[in-house]
């Protein structure tokens, strides 16, 4: 067994099903988690309240009298799917090292239907971005490249060549350095719709704090940026991922991971596939804390319902026509 397994072992299936046995197990988990403190009001603040022996997981206020269950305020609130299949999901996504798709979700976990395990899977995705993370910083590696994608009228589209965006996903990255440039640390990335210098600009100074070292190729439109050290180097027919080693490796884990598991990633939900890649990325080495980590950002980010996660990753870039 690899070294790295034994410190970083996530809780096996027959493990995690035999710790959460059924959905009252799951809401425990639920209470604990978001009220590590006791029970305190969502609504006025108050820490007095009591159980509900009417309504399975839920407290009433004794302040203003606001009924609040485990799941209220949560990507889980209103859910029609149980607790367990929730935990079941989470636990399978966030532990699996190459990613799992709402087809075989569905049939991992006898799901209805496939429209239902979409919804679900989309909303892990959305609890894998914490509101609260903090930026970059130090040396930071950064780049732009670009992928086929998935269209419905073809199976699909390799686009122009050079630095035109028609017919391709764009995608902007930035990979924090850690020991002296020897090993890479968290990444972000983001769906963009051309190569402009605005464009990589407003990037890097929205994914970085100042004071930041940004280490760039020669593209010249990185240069301006403000309150950061910019590091420019001219590449010219030396291959690029030996000056820029760490962001050249995400951009092809990247590309063969969207071709392996999805087959190739569609336009609509671009930033949807980076996000997941993030957490992935970022979580590598820190599979044992995955689960409890996207189930916290789950309860922090809030409800969302179909037509609102449609809107919230509905394309915004400008669909470019060959």
């Amino acid at each position: 067994m690899s070294a790295r397994w034994t410190h970083d072992r996530p809780i096996s299936l027959q493990a995690f099903m035999a710790l959460f046995p059924d959905d009252a197990a799951c809401a425990e988990h639920l209470i604990r988690k978001r009220w590590p403190d006791g029970f305190r009001c969502p609504a006025c603040a108050c820490v007095k309240g009591w159980r509900l022996a009417t309504k399975p997981w839920t407290y009433e206020c004794a302040g203003c009298g606001k009924q609040t269950s485990a799941t209220a305020g949560t990507i889980m609130h209103r859910t029609h799917l149980p607790l367990r299949t929730w935990f079941l999901a989470a636990h399978l996504v966030a532990t699996h090292s190459n990613g799992i798709s709402a087809l075989q979700l569905q049939a991992k976990l006898g799901i209805g239907s496939y429209k239902t395990a979409w919804f679900l899977l989309h909303r892990l995705r959305k609890a894998m971005v914490d509101p609260d993370r903090g930026a970059l910083e130090g040396v930071v590696e950064v780049d732009e490249s670009s992928m086929p994608y998935h269209a419905k009228s073809d199976s699909r589209r390799f686009g122009t060549q050079g630095r035109s965006p028609v017919g391709k996903l764009i995608v902007l990255g930035a990979v924090e350095l850690k020991d002296g440039g020897k090993g890479p640390g968290r990444i972000r990335l983001k769906a963009a719709s051309d190569f402009q210098g605005a464009t990589l600009r407003a990037f890097v100074e929205s994914v970085t704090v100042p004071k930041s070292t940004i280490s760039t190729d020669g593209n010249t439109g990185y240069r301006g940026l403000k309150d950061r050290e910019h590091k420019e180097r001219v590449i010219g027919m030396m291959p690029a991922h030996v000056f820029m080693p760490w962001i050249h490796r995400v951009f092809s884990n990247l590309k063969r991971w969207g071709m392996g598991v999805y087959h190739g990633l569609r336009r609509c939900y671009l930033q949807a596939y980076l996000d997941e890649f993030a957490f992935r990325w970022n979580f590598r080495r820190r599979y044992a804390e995955a689960f409890d980590v996207l189930l916290g950002i789950g309860m922090a980010v809030g409800p969302m319902s179909l037509k609102a996660l449609r809107e919230a990753y509905k394309n915004p870039l400008p669909r470019q026509q060959p």
